[in-house]
């Protein structure tokens, strides 16, 4: 039976917060823009590079919206940082346009959640770096979860 995000609550251990950030690349990695709008509380606030939104609705369109760009998306997170209800990450994803460009995002994301485990504030900050098909480091079959023996970044050299 697969956890919810209300399964993994604050205050945040090691091994808590370890898994919350698995958990959310594995719901990111699916591409469903409803099913990861429900780790955030209704009244989420986001700020993704340079837009700000509040809400699941908004949440939905913006990924909605970033998944018809973004083609071939595949994201690897790791922790960075926890402390009671907050948790930092670093991660990186790889896509490409329409045009069959490449690029590897690099970013950190600073996160915030409620005594229920939803997330109720994302600050993502986000550089896109163009590459070669021959540079990608995720391959996995997509849309999907990194397998579970599949390196992090860390283990990737990344």
């Amino acid at each position: 039976m697969a956890l919810k995000p209300t399964d993994v609550r604050p205050p945040f251990s090691c091994e808590t917060a370890t898994l919350k950030v698995r958990m959310a690349e594995d719901a990111w990695n699916t591409r469903d823009p409803e099913r990861v709008s429900l780790a955030y509380t209704e009244d989420s606030r986001w700020r993704n590079r340079s837009e700000f939104f509040t809400g699941r609705p908004a949440i939905v369109a913006f990924l909605t919206r970033k998944w018809e760009k973004e083609l071939d998306y595949r994201l690897i997170k790791e922790l960075w940082a926890f402390d009671g209800h907050r948790i930092a990450v670093r991660f990186q994803y790889e896509w490409h346009d329409p045009e069959l460009k490449w690029y590897r995002a690099y970013g950190n994301e600073q996160w915030e959640f409620d005594d229920s485990g939803l997330m109720r504030r994302r600050e993502a900050s986000i550089n896109d770096v163009a590459i070669e098909l021959a540079d990608c480091k995720f391959h996995w079959p997509a849309p999907g979860a990194r397998p579970a023996n599949y390196p992090g970044l860390t283990d990737l050299g990344l």
